[in-house]
């Protein structure tokens, strides 16, 4: 496989993506190609305090806008402690969500302007980007079936239908404008999801 090769998982909350991004660190381990599983928010002893700021914060509201730069900020250290140090020493990196779940959810979710967060990201990390997304689509009522059986939902899972459906639809349209996104039926069995998976990373073998 491709050295320094970044690969993204991306979906609403119940669409299996953690779940297959886990599946693929194991397969590749197994197949002797060295790579790390990470995730967002988090990541980084940083990232992980905002992450609990993020998915536990239930008493106080927090402003989309502040969730924006939380999240940024995460990203930040993230890309430069964990990220690209990995990729410049060769590993294949495998992260369980990345810049395309902070548009989806806080600029189509919660309406912030894309272009404001698109301008935030471009001071934040540039051109940076994954060279493959994965983005396990499933319709939100199969999503909050599967989020139901959990024995404690985040923040986000609690949030309404229309919501998620908000943030499916913004997924949807991101990959409509970026070849890199490959859109994966999540309600296969995820087996099959997983072949998929690596039918698409072939290019890169």
């Amino acid at each position: 496989m491709t050295k320094n090769l970044f690969i993204t998982f991306e979906g609403i909350e119940g669409c299996g993506k953690s779940t297959q991004a886990k599946k693929l660190n194991e397969y590749l381990l197994k197949n002797n190609v060295k790579n790390i599983l990470t995730r967002e928010p988090g990541g980084t002893a940083i990232g992980n305090e905002i992450r609990s700021i993020l998915l536990n914060q239930r008493d106080h509201k927090i402003q989309a806008m502040s969730e924006v730069l939380l999240n940024y900020a995460s990203r930040l250290e993230h890309l430069e402690q964990v990220i690209k140090p990995a990729l410049n020493h060769g590993s294949v990196v495998i992260s369980d969500r990345f810049f395309d779940s902070t548009i989806a959810y806080q600029g189509y979710g919660f309406d912030i302007d894309l272009s404001a967060i698109q301008a935030i990201q471009k001071i934040v990390i540039g051109d940076f980007a994954p060279q493959i997304t994965f983005l396990l689509d499933l319709e939100v009522s199969q999503a909050f079936e599967r989020i139901k059986t959990r024995a404690d939902n985040n923040r986000y899972e609690q949030l309404a239908f229309q919501f998620h459906e908000k943030v499916r639809a913004g997924f949807l349209n991101l990959a409509k404008q970026n070849q890199r996104i490959k859109i994966i039926d999540a309600k296969q069995d995820s087996e099959q999801v997983f072949l998929q998976i690596i039918n698409n990373l072939k290019q890169f073998i």
